[in-house]
């Protein structure tokens, strides 16, 4: 089974529902609409703006900053992953490096910006394993959000987030939720991978293995053509990728249930990775990720009807019916 499968819904829901009080930022409440729109090219024109413009928000000087923004019709990618054990050969960053690959790729060929590296997520069931960074609950909630105003209030108002991190499945679909917590002048997306049935057959056909989920082949693979001086493939199976199955349950899951089944935090047998296998995975998620930046340029569907809804949550009892 993936890694995915053990992370069950809301995993942050259990973790703070006694807090007693909202994590997320506190900003004055506004009415819809109320915020002045970033001078922005919504065309989805790649030319716009002068096509020499970096695509990392770090390369960009202040000044061309303003561009940029333009250029990028106020569409901002954040690559999320978190710094966790990968098996015993790929290194603890390989989320995080795997996720600005992919949007590196697909800025360059649909321009947006690239929001530098963020890895406060979701990563508790690592803890027990060297250089695993877990940031509190109300932490990972506080900084995501923030860094999201942070980036808006800089006149990107289309944020997606972009993440390579099983352990985040959960946590990132409730973020989403909960910015329909107040208004706010800005929309958040997360990008949703799709297998294209061609390229799942390009990698069946390269695939020397059947398992996997953690540090596996096609991860492994793609850390091979991204990052290949960090790649150990002389330490590949000095740890077992095998799920043990060390608890029998039935229709039910626990926060432990990975720990029981890949305690060596390795799910796979990477040996027959390849740079072909790599490139293949690579090359689709960021061209998929590239016509979700396009088509977010050109939408604006998604605000309206955030900007709607919020209209009608200061007066619910006045909210009509939909025929």
């Amino acid at each position: 089974m993936k890694r995915r499968d053990f992370i069950t819904k809301g995993i942050g829901v259990g973790v703070i529902a006694g807090t007693g009080h909202s994590l997320l930022a506190n900003p004055a409440y506004y009415y819809p609409g109320s915020f002045n729109q970033p001078n922005t090219d919504n065309t989805g024109s790649s030319n716009a703006v002068n096509p020499a413009l970096p695509t990392f928000w770090e390369d960009l000087t202040s000044p061309d900053f303003k561009d940029a923004v333009a250029k990028a019709g106020g569409v901002c990618i954040v690559p999320i992953g978190v710094y966790e054990k990968h098996g015993p050969h790929l290194p603890l960053g390989t989320d995080v490096i795997r996720a600005k690959e992919m949007c590196r790729r697909a800025a360059e060929q649909e321009y947006c910006i690239v929001h530098p590296d963020f890895y406060a997520g979701q990563i508790f069931e690592a803890k027990q394993q060297p250089g695993t960074i877990a940031y509190s609950a109300e932490l990972m909630l506080r900084l995501l959000d923030e860094t999201c105003r942070e980036i808006a209030r800089n006149g990107l108002k289309k944020i997606i987030l972009v993440n390579t991190h099983g352990g985040n499945n959960s946590f990132l679909p409730y973020f989403l939720q909960i910015q329909l917590e107040s208004p706010r002048d800005y929309t958040v997306f997360l990008f949703r991978l799709h297998e294209e049935q061609e390229t799942q057959k390009k990698i069946t056909a390269l695939r020397k293995s059947t398992t996997g989920g953690h540090a596996d082949e096609i991860e492994t693979a793609e850390m091979l053509v991204v990052r290949p001086e960090s790649v150990r493939m002389d330490q590949v199976n000095i740890q077992s990728g095998k799920n043990l199955n060390r608890m029998q349950l039935t229709n039910v899951t626990t926060g432990i249930s990975w720990y029981a089944q890949y305690p060596n935090h390795y799910a796979g047998d990477s040996a027959g990775a390849t740079t072909a296998l790599g490139e293949v995975r690579l090359a689709s998620r960021s061209k998929q990720l590239a016509d979700a930046v396009k088509a977010l340029k050109a939408d604006d569907t998604a605000r309206k009807l955030q900007d709607e809804f919020f209209k009608q949550s200061l007066s619910p009892l006045t909210t009509g019916t939909w025929k």
